[in-house]
């Protein structure tokens, strides 16, 4: 029973760890993407479609959940396993890109840069759905809305680096 008891435990933990990484992925992007918003942002020009300020924060914060829980059903699954180590590590490499995208695009105001880097975390957030998708169907199907809100974001950001030479 106690046996039962601290692996229940374990998997609370796990679980946690896995959500707050994400969530901390998020706020030092917000680090780089606050100070620019009523700056640097605000004079660009956007395209009609372009979401307002305030969407942003609500929708990366119901995403970074979504990729913590991905996280944990891909950890649960094994850490003891190759597959899953190396789903992982490509996993915490597209979040790292996640965080990168917001000091190139905010922190240095390039979009050219933040272009560049966005279509490389597209790929990397594919390569990490197709490992996940390995190990659980449910942990890849989670991480869907966050590669289409990466697309949106991927052609937003095309769009501001062409209306804002």
């Amino acid at each position: 029973m106690k046996y039962v008891k601290k692996n229940r435990v374990k998997t609370y933990i796990r679980f946690i760890f896995a959500v707050v990484i994400c969530q901390l992925a998020g706020i030092i992007g917000a680090l780089f993407t606050t100070p620019a918003i009523q700056t640097w942002y605000l004079g660009l020009r956007k395209p009609d479609f372009a979401p307002p300020n305030w969407v942003f924060a609500p929708v990366w914060t119901a995403l970074y959940l979504l990729m913590g829980i991905s996280l944990f059903i891909v950890w649960n699954a094994g850490i003891d396993k190759s597959n899953v180590r190396k789903s992982m590590w490509t996993f915490i490499l597209q979040l790292l890109l996640n965080i990168l995208w917001s000091y190139l695009f905010f922190g240095l105001r390039s979009p050219l840069l933040g272009l560049i880097e966005i279509i490389a975390l597209w790929f990397m957030i594919v390569l990490t759905m197709v490992f996940f998708f390995r190990i659980s169907k449910t942990a890849a199907l989670i991480l869907i809305p966050y590669l289409l809100w990466v697309s949106f974001a991927s052609y937003l950001n095309y769009l501001l680096f062409i209306l804002n030479p």
